[in-house]
């Protein structure tokens, strides 16, 4: 089963499934509309000054230089293969707790949501669908950072990243997932997802294309017009 995690985090040691009948965090549902699923890390948050402000914490508290302003233009894969350029590996599920423990202080306040972030969450509700965050962010901190923003999606499925995301967006039915990494990518095609690809995250649109998105988009604010089109031609309506 899919856990609650973080771009920022290590696999929880305990997986634990997603609660079902939740607002926010429910099972699979019928729906009317689409079932579109979402990463969280520049796809719809714009968390690099919540991050860079923790990895400096973490920097000044174990005295490891870190160049934050680098880790925020890899935004992505686990906490874990970050940690592992600045720190031995016997010292990263230390340092992973550590970095949990000091992100809900220093993280959710500077963080804001993308520009078309909620037109987007919005856009598919209106078309009577669902919509679910599926990302490799540690489950409370993504919680944190939705409850800051005010951000509402029907599911909530944290710890998983690139092609282990299909988990998620399969088991709720998911016929598009919407993603900035090449790692979305593959996640949506591994799961039989059209895969939207927004070029606002560290991964350019030549790479997008590269890595076989249906579709890359400068932006989220893209995206409504784009669904509007999708669904007309005859794009998947249900799950």
């Amino acid at each position: 089963m899919f856990a609650m995690v973080s771009h920022a985090s290590s696999p929880s040691p305990t997986p634990s499934p997603a609660p079902s009948g939740q607002p926010g965090q429910s099972g699979q549902e019928a729906a009317t509309g689409p079932v579109v699923g979402f990463d969280l890390d520049m796809t719809l948050i714009d968390s690099r000054p919540g991050i860079h402000a923790t990895w400096r914490r973490l920097s000044a508290e174990t005295g490891v230089p870190i160049d934050a302003d680098l880790v925020v233009t890899r935004l992505g894969p686990p906490l874990v293969q970050e940690l592992a350029h600045w720190f031995p590996q016997e010292d990263i599920p230390a340092m992973a707790e550590r970095y949990r423990a000091l992100y809900p202080d220093h993280a959710i306040e500077p963080s804001d949501a993308m520009p078309g972030a909620r037109a987007a969450l919005e856009a598919v509700r209106a078309a009577g669908g669902r919509t679910l965050i599926v990302t490799a962010k540690y489950g409370p901190s993504a919680r944190l950072h939705l409850d800051h923003l005010g951000l509402e999606p029907d599911v909530l499925a944290g710890d998983l990243w690139a092609e282990g995301k299909a988990e998620a967006l399969t088991a709720h039915g998911a016929t598009v997932y919407v993603g900035d990494h090449v790692g979305d990518v593959r996640g949506a095609r591994m799961a039989g997802a059209v895969s939207v690809a927004v070029a606002t995250g560290p991964c350019d649109e030549k790479e997008l294309s590269e890595a076989g998105a249906d579709v890359v988009l400068p932006g989220l604010e893209s995206f409504p017009d784009w669904l509007t089109g999708f669904l007309h031609d005859g794009g998947p309506a249900t799950a």
